[in-house]
Formats: C-alpha cells, sequence, structure tokens
C-alpha cells in the first residue's frame, strides 16, 4: 500500500491540510514515526516533537502487545492481558523495563531540545500504523491531560476496530487505509527498515 514512510507522510499531510497555516504541533510516536512526523510538519507548517510511550510486551511474544505506559507511568492495559498470559507481576515489571527505555530515551532525544507543551494546540498523533493501538492509547491519554485545543490520531493503516477503541480518545481519526486482513504494519510497506536512535537523535536535531 505504501512504498515507504516518506510516501505515507507525504499521504497523510494531503489529508490534514485542512490544519496548513495553524500551527499544529506534530508529535511522533518513536521511533518509526519520527521521520513521518517531520515531513508532515514542513507541509503543515506546523512544530513537531516525540511523545513517549512504550509497548507493553507479551510473554514470549515481544512483537505483541498487551498494553502501554506513558512517560508519567500511568498504564493501559488491554482485556486480553490475561490471557495472553500477563499475570499483575509480570505487567508490573514490565512496566518497569519500559519505563527504563522511556527515561533513556528522554535522555537522549531533551538535551537536544525541550519538549513543546501541547497545551491549547492542535496536537496531531502520528505512527506509522497501528496494530493493537495499546502505544496511541497511551499517547492520546497522556496528552488529552495536558490540555490541547484538538487531539487528532493520524496512521497511514490500521484494522478498523483498532481505529475504533482509539477513535473514543482523539477529536478526529485520519486513516488512509483499513485493510481487512492485518498481520503487522511492515506488510503494508514497500520498504520498511527499523529507525534508529542515531537517525531520531539527527531528526529532532534538524
Amino acid at each position: 500500500m505504501f512504498r515507504d514512510r516518506n510516501e505515507a507522510a507525504s499521504r497523510l499531510a494531503e489529508k490534514l491540510k485542512d490544519f496548513q497555516g495553524k500551527n499544529p504541533l506534530i508529535l511522533a510516536i518513536p521511533r518509526g514515526a519520527v521521520p513521518m512526523a517531520q515531513i508532515i510538519a514542513k507541509k503543515l507548517g506546523g512544530e513537531f516533537d516525540v511523545v513517549l510511550v512504550r509497548k507493553l510486551r507479551a510473554p514470549h511474544q515481544p512483537e505483541f502487545a498487551i498494553g502501554s505506559v506513558d512517560e508519567s507511568g500511568w498504564t493501559y492495559v488491554a482485556d486480553y492481558a490475561a490471557s495472553a498470559g500477563a499475570s499483575k507481576d509480570y505487567i508490573e515489571s514490565e512496566k518497569q523495563e519500559q519505563l527504563k527505555t522511556i527515561r533513556k530515551r528522554r535522555a537522549q532525544y531533551t538535551p537536544i531540545r525541550p519538549p513543546i507543551n501541547p497545551a491549547g494546540r492542535i496536537v496531531i498523533v502520528v505512527d506509522d500504523g497501528l496494530a493493537t493501538g495499546a502505544t496511541m492509547i497511551s499517547a492520546l491519554h497522556g496528552l488529552r491531560a495536558r490540555k490541547p485545543a484538538m487531539l487528532i490520531c493520524a496512521v497511514p493503516v490500521s484494522p478498523s476496530d483498532t481505529l475504533a477503541k482509539v477513535a473514543d480518545m482523539a477529536d478526529e481519526v485520519v486513516c488512509l487505509e483499513t485493510p481487512e486482513f492485518f498481520q503487522a504494519v511492515g506488510q503494508f510497506y514497500g520498504h520498511f527498515p527499523q529507525v534508529e536512535d542515531d537517525e531520531v537523535i539527527e531528526i529532532l536535531k534538524g
């Protein structure tokens, strides 16, 4: 469906052009969405930054999210977490592990530029795709508490049931494709390399 993240970002920016000239704040869920947020911010004449959230990984299935945690420590746990084998103790330990990563990333990213305050802004949260929607739920929850004027979720691709879950948490949801058969976000991209911390830091410097 998408050649790469750059093409997906350009197509999303086209869908978001109503916000052009309104100085929107484009927030990327690292790391994959960071290059996309930069492109969208340029096309819409806005600013961009990162929102730090991490998925909670299922036991023995690190790619499968059973929930997520935001920078404040607020945790979303999916209703299927227990059936995926996650006990309360496991979830607490996984949460602490992911908070360590969040703190490490904040220490790496923040010296470059302080986080931009979303209060009173049109805020567009971008990811390169949703699967379970867990990290987007934490991102939207944390941002809503910081009183943006408007909160938008923007993604190239997502299953329709996941979109329905995040829709309650955003004022608007923009999604380009909702395929019926969905296994992983990467299957909808021709070129989908991992985005590394070094690249994120370079983009944030830019």
